[in-house]
């Protein structure tokens, strides 16, 4: 079970859930979306610059017509009207609607998010066996839950530090890692676990050069062979810069929904997430870390109103649907996050977001450049042309620039191509057929 999952055990003076009264709402069983009061800040705010749109229609002109104060608040009250479905309503009447709409959309973000913390799903998956381990990583042997055990190539399969490694085995039905298997593959996950004392001191070269490269080692001792890199987002750029440090350990390079320009389609976005790592100094200090609940605020701000948007769809859907049991699946493990080590936040939110570093080939690892024009081997770079956290246009960069490189672009989301309920045809089958023609 997700860290984020409890069991709802009655508190003091409650009664037990046999016994509540009929029709009674389940115990609440989780904390998320995080940070919640976040969410509904924005909601709030939402509303209230809707609703100020359409406070302000009443000054008179010189010829006595009516007229907004801004050209800013009429763009913003034609997207409302729009939004709701209200342009065939009088003028006067406009107000009216909107402040009812947006009070229904308060209440289906309210419900969904209750809907989504009483929720009885839990990740009751085991982990497959672990085969080497330092500190508070693991490599697990995803090839031992294979009906009869994987014996064909091994992939060294690395994930983000910041999320659980698990999304990539979300669920018996949802596990990119379990189908590989089952086709004949030996995925070993590196599960980079929870940062220790000694993890909170790490910097990308510790992880990269350290860490990783011996995973990379162990990796390829158990298979007797070349292995397979792989790198989902984050992980892509820590897996390529291994690859390009022990070349001899490496037959393919796969990189999924990894960026590279980080300028690229948005570059005022970047420079955002960068310009706030000063705010977030005392918060490290403290921790030698950058907490989880940081890292979410990050991760709203590229999408801010998308949460809500989300939480009122869920909250419409069947909950004993497919689809209700991935969603809860999905969010569980969002709320279940990993710190970032100090030294590690530093590096990427001022050399990835602030200098662009990868994309000016100006990102070192222990003194040796990151450049993918000297990757010699095959590689397979998946970029999802729906994703809102590593946009497409900075992905794409890699591809051109990796001499041997596949370039296969799913219709689908950042999330939604490993573990959505499209995964397959987005991304495993097409991997898949990569691999077979290694």
């Amino acid at each position: 079970m997700s860290a984020s999952v409890r069991e709802a055990t009655p508190g003091p003076g409650e009664s037990s859930g046999s016994a509540l009264r009929p029709g009674a709402p389940a115990p609440l069983r989780r904390r998320g979306p995080r940070p919640v009061i976040l969410h509904l800040i924005l909601a709030w705010l939402r509303h209230s610059a809707c609703s100020s749109a359409f406070s302000i229609v009443s000054m008179p002109s010189s010829a006595g017509s009516r007229s907004w104060r801004s050209a800013t608040a009429a763009a913003r009250a034609a997207r409302v009207v729009e939004a709701i479905g209200a342009e065939g309503l009088e003028p006067a009447a406009l107000p009216a609607a909107v402040f009812a709409e947006l009070l229904r959309q308060d209440a289906a973000l309210i419900a969904g998010i209750a809907a989504y913390r009483r929720h009885p799903y839990a990740r009751a998956l085991a982990d497959p066996p672990v085969v080497w381990a330092e500190g508070g990583s693991r490599l697990l042997d995803y090839g031992a839950t294979a009906p009869d055990r994987a014996a064909g190539p091994v992939l060294l399969v690395v994930p983000s530090l910041i999320n659980r490694a698990y999304v990539l085995d979300l669920m018996e039905e949802a596990s990119f890692l379990r189908w590989l298997a089952a086709r004949g593959m030996r995925p070993l996950l590196l599960d980079w676990g929870w940062p220790g004392e000694a993890e909170r001191r790490f910097g990308l070269t510790d992880v990269i050069a350290g860490r990783l490269e011996r995973a990379l080692v162990a990796a390829a001792a158990i298979a007797g062979e070349r292995v397979v890199m792989v790198g989902y987002c984050m992980g892509g750029l820590l897996a390529l810069a291994s690859a390009l440090r022990r070349p001899e350990l490496v037959r393919a390079f796969a990189a999924l929904a990894t960026p590279w320009d980080f300028h690229a389609g948005d570059p005022a976005r970047a420079r955002v997430a960068a310009s706030l790592l000063p705010l977030f100094e005392p918060l490290m200090a403290f921790h030698d870390a950058l907490p989880v609940d940081a890292l979410q605020v990050l991760f709203t701000a590229l999408d801010p109103y998308g949460v809500a948007a989300k939480y009122r769809a869920f909250g419409r859907l069947a909950q004993d649907s497919a689809r209700a049991r991935l969603f809860v699946a999905l969010e569980d493990w969002l709320a279940d996050g990993v710190p970032l080590a100090a030294p590690i936040a530093r590096e990427c939110l001022g050399g990835w977001y602030g200098r662009n570093e990868p994309a000016r080939l100006a990102w070192n690892v222990a003194g040796l450049p990151v450049d993918p024009r000297a990757l010699a081997v095959p590689a397979f770079v998946a970029v999802p042309g729906r994703d809102r956290i590593v946009l497409p246009e900075g992905a794409r960069p890699l591809a051109r620039l990796i001499p041997k490189a596949v370039l296969h672009e799913p219709c689908s989301g950042h999330i939604g191509m490993v573990a959505g309920s499209g995964a397959e045809a987005a991304l495993w089958r097409p991997f898949a057929s990569w691999m077979s023609g290694l």
